[in-house]
């Protein structure tokens, strides 16, 4: 008996094992054939008001309301270290549950109940509402760190619902510097880098990720890159990937909003600002952070086509990065 118990807990414990040996899909970035040991993961490509969008009465929102697509996932990159079993989130935004069993379902650590960190880059709904599931209402999680800018950091401390979470220590306020780079270990750093937006509560930084063999560059928001006091033809130059603002294809997606009120660059004013760097760095660039009217939402539509064919890419979901 104590021979087949034996048997039965090793074949498995050998099942297990296999199964977090996760390989890529040929559609993934990710070459090797097995998991890399530190990887990105896209866990959402949409902006804010995800998709559908509440109000919205227009067709690329109308069938999705009754058949929800469950790919799209408010924006979110997911950072795991396989070696030492770590794993950190960069935006907390309205899919946060989700979110999270998708980084600890792929880094195989059904022991842990939360993540190591999460960096917020600015208090706009879809980027850090999520942390409200770590409250006691939900998780009631244990001193999860969150890595925020000054404003930011201030700005939880002193508004409810968010100062429930500071006082209850459901969240641990871990204080980050503009073009500071921490050590999340040994082998990965972060550097956060303000970037110009609407800033009604808080500060807004892009996220320079530093791993053992890449980098990358993580900018969902910005105003316009003229408006930014670093170059970002250079910055997308020093990285191995970059995930951009992509919000807006073009003008006409927002025909019945002021443009002034939602800044973003045109994904058309991206493409012809880039258009004179060579393939290996448009092979570089991820548009992300999508509205729910954007037509790159669309992988058969004639701007998906364009972006391809001119060297650049749309994030996709549950696309692997290895670092």
């Amino acid at each position: 008996m104590i021979v087949l118990r034996y048997l039965f807990l090793s074949f498995f414990s050998i099942l297990f094992i296999t199964a977090c040996q996760i390989k890529p899909s040929a559609a993934e970035p990710v070459k090797a054939q097995q998991t890399p040991q530190v990887y990105i993961q896209i866990l959402g490509t949409l902006q804010d008001g995800g998709s559908p969008h509440a109000g919205c009465k227009k067709a690329c929102c109308e069938k999705l309301f009754d058949y929800p697509d469950p790919n799209r996932l408010v924006v979110c990159l997911g950072l795991s270290d396989r070696e030492n079993g770590h794993m950190w989130l960069f935006e907390a935004g309205p899919d946060f549950s989700r979110q999270q069993k998708m980084i600890h379902d792929r880094l195989c650590m059904p022991h842990k109940e939360s993540v190591d960190g999460i960096f917020i880059s600015h208090a706009h709904i879809g980027h850090y509402a999520g942390l409200m599931y770590l409250g006691k209402e939900a998780m009631d999680a244990a001193a999860v760190p969150v890595y925020t800018m000054p404003r930011l950091k201030n700005y939880f401390e002193n508004n409810g619902p968010w100062l429930q979470l500071v006082k209850r220590k459901n969240i641990d306020l871990m204080a980050l510097q503009a073009d500071s780079a921490i050590n999340l270990s040994n082998k990965i750093k972060v550097m956060p880098m303000t970037v110009p937006h609407r800033d009604e509560f808080s500060e807004t930084v892009g996220f320079k990720i530093i791993g053992p063999n890449k980098s990358a560059l993580f900018i969902p928001d910005i105003d316009k890159w003229e408006k930014w006091n670093k170059d970002i033809v250079e910055e997308i130059k020093k990285v191995d990937y970059a995930f951009i603002d992509g919000t807006f294809f073009d003008a006409a997606e927002i025909n019945n909003r002021d443009i002034k009120e939602i800044p973003h660059p045109f994904v058309i004013e991206s493409m012809q600002k880039f258009k004179d760097l060579m393939v290996k760095e448009k092979s570089k660039i991820y548009f992300i952070h999508l509205n729910h009217s954007n037509p790159l939402l669309d992988s058969s539509s004639k701007a998906y086509k364009a972006v391809n064919d001119a060297g650049f890419h749309v994030a996709k979901f549950k696309e692997m990065f290895g670092m």
